[in-house]
């Protein structure tokens, strides 16, 4: 059973910093994907960044520059490391764990940027 736990949302600046962080419970060393999605109410969940089992990173456009994800294996953690804030980036943050995808989602948490 995987179960992830994320911590780290709150209120921002525009042009601010956040960093979430995500614990995974269960066999998450053996899972290659593990990632941040994010919802806006009355949108569909999009990907903002991924990160593979070697480190092999992936993100979306619109937080390229601007967002990093890490993951320390031995510890089953991964971070979302957001700069330069934008009101846009205002949503629910999952994480996510899976062997090629999201197949595990944590119960989220909330980025609200103010301009």
């Amino acid at each position: 059973q995987v179960q992830l736990v994320e911590s780290g949302g709150g209120s921002g600046q525009s042009g601010g910093s956040l960093r979430l962080s995500c614990e995974g419970h269960g066999i998450i060393r053996r899972l290659d994907h593990m990632g941040w999605y994010r919802q806006v109410p009355g949108k569909e969940r999009e990907l903002a960044a991924s990160i593979t089992l070697y480190g092999v990173e992936n993100y979306a456009d619109s937080v390229k520059g601007r967002f990093t994800i890490s993951r320390d294996n031995g510890k089953n953690l991964v971070f979302l490391q957001m700069s330069n804030l934008q009101p846009e980036d205002t949503a629910t943050y999952y994480c996510t764990a899976g062997r090629y995808g999201p197949d595990h989602w944590g119960k989220g948490t909330l980025v609200i940027v103010s301009s």
